[in-house]
C-alpha cells in the first residue's frame, strides 16, 4: 500500500495543518522535514532561525507521538532527499504548505516540482496564509483574504497511519556544521507550539489593552505588541487560528472593556496587512533583489560607503536611539515595527545605503524574520516603491518623542547612564568640560554622527525627490499600483470587524 509524504517546511505544528489533514485522511502518511545546507548558507539566515526550529521540532516531535507516529528530521537538498526515499519507498503524493520564502526557497520549490512531474507524484500544497498563488491582480484580495480566516480549522482525523524512513538518519547538524557563525540572541523568544500558544493567550488575555498606543514606543512595545510574529514566521501558529481567536475573544468582551476592543481590533488589521505585504512577494519575487520601480536603479548603488555600513552593525552610528535599537536587537532577536522603520530610514537617507545588504543584516538579526514582509519594507522604507510617500524618520524626534526620559538608551547603552540630561538626545554636542565631568568621552564611550543629520537627510531626499518626479519615473508608477496597490480606500484601509487606528495605517 502507498502512502503519502508530508512535507514541514515553516508550519511547524499540528493544529490546523492542512497538508498533514488532507493526507492523513487519504491514508498512511510519512512525516518529514529536510535540514537543507543551501537554504541555511543563504546570506539571510541565522543562528538564532536554526535553534529557533530545532526547538520547535522537538515538540512537533513529541506531539506527533502522542498520535503513534514520528517526525523524520533528514539533512539534505530536498529533491535529493525526496529522491532517495522515492527510489526505496515509492510514495505517490506530496503535501505541503505553500512557501512564499526567499529566492532560493522559491527555487527549490520549483525544482521540486520538476521531480514531482518527472516521477509521476502529485503535489499538493495548501495556503499557509491569506496570500494566492498566480494573483493577477488585487481587485478581489480582499474578499479572498477574509475567507481562508474565516473558513473552519483543520482538524486531524482520529485514527492515522503513519510510515517510516526506509534508513536511519543520524541527528540534525549542528549550526557551526551548517556555517551559522553569528552568535545567538540571549533573550530571544524560544520556538515551539506550547510558547506560542502562551503568548497568544496572555496577549488576548492580558496585553491587548496596550496595543494601541503602546506599540511604538521600544518602552512600551516588548509588551504591547503581540509578539506573535516569530510563530507565524516559522509556523507554531496558524493565520487562521490567530484570527479566530482574536474575534472570539472580541465577541466575548464586556462592553465596558472598550481599550482592549480597540487595541484588538487594531492587532487584527495588522494581520491583514501581514499578508497583504507577503502577497507582494509571492507575485514578485524580484523585489527580493531589485528596486520594484526600475526607475529608481542606480540611485544608490554606485554610492555604497562601507564605513557607514559597519558603523551601523556595530551600533556606532551615533544617534543614541539607533545604536540603542542595534544592541537590543543583538539582545533579543526583536525591536518594535516603529524602530525597525526608523533604522531603515537612516540606513536609506543619511547613510544612503542601498537597501539590500542592509536588508540581509537585518533579516539575520529578526528572529521574526518573514521574507514577504520584509522585503516589501526594505524598499518601502528606502523610498524605491515608487507609489509610497517618503518615509525619513528622525532619529532625535523619533528619541524625543518615544523615549524622553532617555530610558530605553541608558539601559541598552551603559555609556550614556553618564550623560547628563540636558544633552541627552545630542550628546555629540556636549562641551569638552562636561565631557569630561561626566567621564564620557564622544568618538570613544559614545560614538560621534557619521554626518550631520540635517544635511544628509536634506541631500538625501533631494535626489529622491528629484528622481520621482522625471516624466517617466512617474509613468511606470500607474503598473505598480495595479499589480500592488490596496484597493481599499486610505480611510478605510482595514478588513471586515478589525477596526482602524490612523497610527497602524502601512499604506501600499
Amino acid at each position: 500500500m502507498s502512502y503519502q509524504v508530508v512535507w514541514f517546511k515553516r508550519d511547524l505544528r499540528l493544529h490546523d495543518h492542512a497538508a498533514l489533514a488532507q493526507a492523513a485522511a487519504r491514508g498512511p502518511v510519512l512525516c518529514l522535514y529536510i535540514v537543507e545546507p543551501s537554504l541555511w548558507a543563504q546570506p539571510d539566515a541565522a543562528c538564532q532561525h536554526y535553534r529557533f526550529v530545532i526547538e520547535s521540532l522537538r515538540e512537533l516531535y513529541v506531539a506527533l507521538r502522542q498520535h503513534g507516529g514520528r517526525l523524520h528530521v533528514v539533512t539534505g537538498e530536498a529533491v535529493a532527499v525526496l529522491d532517495r526515499l522515492h527510489a526505496l519507498a515509492p510514495f505517490d503524493a506530496l503535501h505541503s504548505h505553500e512557501e512564499t520564502g526567499n529566492g532560493a526557497s522559491y527555487a527549490r520549490d520549483r525544482a521540486v516540482a520538476d521531480w514531482c512531474r518527472a516521477h509521476r507524484v502529485a503535489w499538493h500544497e495548501y495556503p499557509q496564509f491569506g496570500v494566492v498563488r498566480r494573483l493577477r491582480d488585487r481587485d478581489t484580495w480582499q474578499e479572498r483574504w477574509e475567507a481562508h480566516v474565516a473558513a473552519a480549522q483543520h482538524v486531524l482525523p482520529t485514527h492515522i497511519g503513519f510510515a517510516s524512513l526506509p534508513w536511519t538518519e543520524p541527528p540534525p547538524p549542528s549550526v557551526a556544521g551548517l556555517g551559522l557563525t553569528e552568535d545567538d540572541p540571549p533573550r530571544r523568544q524560544q520556538g515551539g507550539r506550547s510558547a506560542a500558544v502562551d503568548v497568544l493567550h496572555s496577549f488576548l488575555s492580558e496585553r491587548g489593552g496596550q496595543y494601541r498606543g503602546g506599540i511604538s514606543s521600544p518602552l512600551s512595545a516588548p509588551s504591547a505588541c503581540s509578539r506573535l510574529s516569530p510563530y507565524l514566521a516559522w509556523g507554531c501558529l496558524s493565520l487562521r487560528e490567530v484570527v479566530q481567536a482574536t474575534r472570539t475573544m472580541i465577541d466575548a468582551l464586556p462592553p465596558a472593556d472598550e481599550r482592549r476592543r480597540k487595541g484588538l481590533a487594531a492587532f487584527l488589521s495588522r494581520l491583514y496587512w501581514h499578508c497583504h505585504f507577503i502577497q507582494k512577494l509571492e507575485s514578485e519575487p524580484e523585489l527580493e533583489f531589485r528596486n520594484l520601480h526600475r526607475g529608481y536603479d542606480g540611485l544608490r548603488e554606485p554610492d555604497w560607503n562601507p564605513a557607514h555600513f559597519d558603523a551601523l552593525l556595530a551600533g556606532r552610528t551615533g544617534w543614541p536611539l539607533v545604536d540603542a535599537c542595534v544592541a537590543m536587537l543583538r539582545d533579543t532577536g526583536w525591536l518594535n515595527f516603529r524602530m525597525r522603520a526608523m533604522l531603515v530610514s537612516v540606513a536609506a537617507y543619511p547613510l544612503w545605503l542601498h537597501w539590500r545588504p542592509v536588508g540581509e543584516w537585518l533579516a539575520r538579526q529578526f528572529l521574526d524574520y518573514e521574507p514577504g514582509i520584509h522585503w516589501s519594507q526594505m524598499q518601502m522604507q528606502s523610498g524605491t516603491t515608487g507609489i509610497n510617500t517618503t518615509r525619513v524618520y528622525n532619529p532625535v524626534k523619533q528619541a524625543r518623542d518615544h523615549d524622553p526620559q532617555g530610558r530605553f538608551v541608558r539601559r541598552w547603552l551603559p555609556a550614556m547612564r553618564r550623560v547628563p540630561d540636558a544633552w541627552l538626545f545630542e550628546p555629540w554636542r556636549m562641551p569638552t568640560d562636561i565631557q569630561q565631568r561626566c567621564g564620557v568621552r564622544v568618538g570613544e564611550d559614545i560614538a560621534a554622527p557619521l554626518v550631520d543629520l540635517e544635511d544628509a537627510t536634506r541631500a538625501a531626499k533631494a535626489r529622491v525627490h528629484a528622481l520621482r518626479a522625471q516624466p517617466d519615473v512617474r509613468a511606470a508608477k500607474a503598473a505598480i499600483v495595479k499589480k500592488h496597490g490596496s484597493r481599499k480606500r486610505p480611510e478605510a484601509r482595514r478588513p471586515r470587524r478589525a477596526g482602524t487606528d490612523r497610527q497602524l495605517s502601512l499604506e501600499w
